[in-house]
């Protein structure tokens, strides 16, 4: 997306979480490209195995296949193709990450919630119930590909039957949550950018407004290495290491300057 790999992003918002241990599931065909690019995420500070998922069986299918790897801890999990921008978004990841019992999620507003789980509220604006693309939404708030959860999250997995369409689906395991009064809907406000990139026209836009973002301020959006030294996963001469071999491109250039110049970010 514009300037670097789409996984980045994802990536990018689990790290501002402060998550290090990283399950990427991917398809059969896919896991070697990724493998490739990003190795065991060792270079980052962070750790970073894969697994496979054979066939698109729904998103709560992914705490099925890894729950060795969650073992008795909470987990997050982001969809790969969604991007978050915002102030203020990492003290709210990191809030949602510290939690220890329930659940959290991100409600945005939206002009076409029929393509997504929709939360509909009370007037006190507490979550009643979510319902996955309705015909006819009862809010204009969407949930986003971002979920945190405890470690019960496996288990309401396993209990998760498939919907019509035969698929695990996210919204039934949030429901769980819900029913049992254990969800905590978090809204992003009007300052930050929900970008879900899973059509040709939504991918455009998003590169275009990370281009105008970037262009304008002269900083990146879900550059890794430069999250990775914020966040004291790495240290500055490792960071130096990594723009080493990138110094004939602006990636490169740009690493060595915030190095150097004092940016409050």
């Amino acid at each position: 997306v514009y300037d670097k790999p789409m996984i980045y992003y994802p990536l990018s918002t689990l790290m501002l979480a402060g998550i290090t241990d990283i399950l990427i599931i991917t398809t059969p065909h896919d896991q070697a490209a990724f493998q490739h690019l990003l190795g065991d995420g060792s270079q980052w500070g962070i750790n970073l195995s894969y697994a496979i998922q054979p066939s698109p069986d729904g998103l709560a299918q992914a705490f099925l296949i890894g729950e060795d790897f969650i073992g008795h801890d909470p987990a997050a999990l982001i969809l790969g193709d969604n991007i978050f921008y915002g102030d203020g978004m990492g003290r709210q990841l990191q809030h949602a990450s510290e939690r220890t019992k329930g659940a959290d999620v991100f409600g945005y507003y939206v002009t076409d919630p029929e393509r997504y789980g929709v939360v509909e509220f009370d007037d006190q604006g507490r979550a009643l119930h979510i319902e996955e693309k309705p015909t006819q939404p009862r809010s204009n708030y969407a949930v986003t590909g971002l979920y945190f959860y405890d470690n019960d999250v496996v288990e309401l997995a396993k209990a998760v039957r498939p919907s019509p369409r035969g698929e695990l689906e996210i919204t039934d395991l949030n429901n769980a949550y819900l029913q049992r009064g254990d969800l905590n809907v978090q809204i992003l406000g009007r300052g930050t950018a929900w970008l879900d990139t899973g059509t040709h026209d939504s991918l455009l836009d998003a590169a275009n407004f990370i281009r105008v973002v970037e262009e304008r301020q002269g900083l990146k959006i879900a550059c890794p290495e430069e999250i990775a030294w914020r966040q004291g996963f790495i240290d500055a001469e490792a960071l130096q290491r990594l723009a080493q071999p990138l110094q004939k491109s602006g990636y490169g250039r740009y690493l060595l300057k915030i190095l150097n110049e004092r940016v409050f970010a």
